[in-house]
């Protein structure tokens, strides 16, 4: 079981270097966490820095879910170990060690886990993330409802074994969206301005 446990330890800390943080930072931007809506994720980093900037958040999140799960499947760890690295790497997004604990909502570092999983189901959570946003313009329903649905498609598509850890991420990442329900359910929640944010 050591290797295993190492491989989670990694996922973690590897998940735990916050892109947005570090971007900014190194931009000469204000920490994340104090700007926009306070969240350490791209669709912050949209509005407070622009789109190239975001777009460097968005990959780096998405490659630390990506890569220690794909290193372990290499290393040839089975399919329920592999479930439980991406939930780590997720987790240390959450929670980094890094950065006071104080983190974004994952959803970039899932679907990365999910591609390395089983890329037919990260398309599956991608394509729900970008129909959603396209009919309603909202990233957090865009992104709550594509945790929703991919933890049902992941029961047809995958084992039991691996279902924990999915569905763990799901309702974790849910959870993160609490304040933005409030606000969906209170028609305050901001809708995505695409002319609004600037290009740099």
């Amino acid at each position: 079981m050591l290797l295993p446990l190492m491989f989670c330890l990694l996922a973690y800390l590897i998940g735990s270097l916050s892109s947005a943080i570090i971007v900014c930072k190194c931009m000469g931007l204000p920490d994340p966490r104090s700007q926009g809506s306070g969240n350490p994720g791209a669709s912050n980093v949209l509005r407070v820095g622009g789109r190239k900037l975001a777009s460097i958040v968005l990959l780096f999140d998405i490659f630390k879910g990506w890569l220690p799960v794909m290193i372990a499947k290499y290393l040839g760890m089975p399919l329920f170990i592999l479930g439980w690295v991406a939930f780590f790497a997720f987790l240390g997004h959450l929670f980094p060690i890094f950065f006071n604990f104080r983190g974004g909502k994952g959803v970039a570092t899932v679907l990365g886990g999910l591609f390395a999983l089983a890329w037919p189901l990260g398309f599956f959570a991608l394509l729900i993330w970008f129909v959603v946003l396209f009919l309603f313009r909202y990233i957090s329903l865009a992104s709550i409802t594509s945790a929703l649905l991919t933890s049902l498609y992941a029961i047809y598509l995958l084992s039991m074994s691996v279902y924990l850890s999915i569905l763990l991420m799901c309702i974790l990442l849910i959870v993160r969206h609490h304040a933005n329900i409030r606000r969906l359910l209170a028609g305050v929640e901001p809708q995505l301005n695409i002319s609004t944010i600037k290009k740099g």
